[in-house]
């Protein structure tokens, strides 16, 4: 009896949004990729097994390591605030807010003074954002988080950057679809939905007008191989579902 292959299920939006995560990095070369978040994680280290072997990636403390965990390298922390400081690093961070020229909050929600709600904390982001490419993932797209102003100014966007030398807001990653600032006043910029979402819900959403394209594509879909390197060697236990439902 000949054995039969089973078919290969459809790539969940999680998938897609990985993927997007992982293009993130495309074309950055030999650069220190900073993912916070799980999906960002995944999408770093599929781009280093695929279309991006030169990139670093780090245990977060003094080790360079491959994308199974493994060390590969020593990072002193001279050496890592080298790369934070001289361009040399693209970091994924989150948003708790964000707006249409990319300032991020992740600090307090309300007034400063007298905030409603106390968050992470200004943190990194300023350092982050004026010294080396940024961008963001957002598991969850919604007017909260896409506002027309931000409470705080924690990343700094590009109506504050000031001609900061390695300022450069790369993509914004929704579970909705991507966005980058492309556009002449660096205002935010729709630039593909995942597959079932429309244009209607991506403006629900936001708080503030988005620029859209005449066409707008969708996500790229997952090869076949990076569907098996997703499913079967970086994520086997499926994590990111918990992070992106299908």
């Amino acid at each position: 009896m000949t054995g039969t292959r089973a078919p290969v299920l459809a790539p969940t939006r999680a998938e897609y949004c990985v993927i997007a995560c992982a293009e993130a990095w495309r074309g950055n070369g030999e650069v220190l990729a900073s993912p916070m978040g799980l999906i960002p994680a995944v999408g770093a280290r599929l781009a280093r097994l695929t279309f991006a072997p030169d990139l670093l990636l780090t245990d977060g403390e003094a080790l360079l390591v491959r994308p199974d965990g493994t060390a590969e390298g020593w990072l002193p922390y001279r050496r890592h605030l080298a790369l934070v400081t001289g361009g040399r690093r693209h970091v994924m961070m989150g948003a708790s807010q964000i707006d249409r020229f990319g300032n991020q909050n992740i600090s307090c929600i309300g007034d400063w003074a007298r905030p409603k709600r106390q968050l992470l904390g200004v943190r990194g982001a300023p350092v982050n954002t004026l010294n080396n490419p940024t961008s963001y993932w957002v598991p969850r797209h919604s007017r909260r988080v896409f506002v027309e102003r931000v409470d705080m100014v924690c990343g700094v966007g590009y109506d504050h950057a000031d001609g900061a030398r390695y300022h450069r807001i790369p993509r914004v990653v929704s579970d909705l679809g991507v966005f980058d600032f492309a556009t002449p006043d660096h205002s935010m910029r729709l630039v593909s939905l995942h597959p079932g979402v429309t244009l209607e819900q991506v403006r629900e959403a936001t708080s503030f007008d988005l620029s859209v394209p005449d066409e707008v594509p969708a996500t790229r879909e997952p090869t076949a191989e990076e569907l098996r390197l997703v499913r079967e060697v970086l994520d086997p236990d499926n994590t990111r579902s918990r992070e992106v439902a299908s």
